[in-house]
């Protein structure tokens, strides 16, 4: 299961997840989710490869990107985008992906809006702020 705090479970479903793919085999719908975000970070693959590599940490004072952190992100917008909640962000999406060169360019901007209501959630101890969210996304646009 990815919804999980174990951080160890999670990267071995990704990789599960990459792995069914590379083999051709069939994908539940969250698995191809996460095998297409996979296959869309080539940069990444090498993290998905050994035990070892599952292991790592991503520490932010060390600079380098935590890249299950980055793929879950692009999970995130994606899901959000399909479920339009919060309402309004599939219009936001849609908006960005004719601004942008693709859909991909599209997220990463979008991923700053995420990732800056996420931590003021987190540093403020509350749930984030769907309208600040939305307002950024929407600063986007601009």
């Amino acid at each position: 299961m990815i919804f999980t705090g174990d951080r160890r479970q999670m990267r071995d479903f990704f990789r599960a997840a990459w792995h069914k793919r590379q083999r051709g085999e069939a994908l539940q719908p969250l698995e191809e989710l996460i095998a297409s975000v996979i296959a869309d970070h080539p940069e990444y693959h090498p993290y998905l490869e050994s035990e070892q590599e599952l292991e790592l940490d991503f520490a932010p004072e060390s600079g380098a990107t935590n890249p299950f952190l980055h793929m879950g992100m692009h999970i995130a917008i994606r899901e959000q985008v399909a479920t339009d909640r919060p309402s309004g962000i599939a219009a936001v999406h849609q908006s960005l992906r004719r601004k942008f060169a693709n859909a991909g360019d599209a997220e990463h901007r979008m991923m700053e809006c995420l990732g800056e209501s996420l931590w003021r959630a987190q540093r403020d101890n509350r749930l984030p702020d769907e309208n600040a969210y939305l307002d950024c996304l929407q600063r986007l646009r601009r």
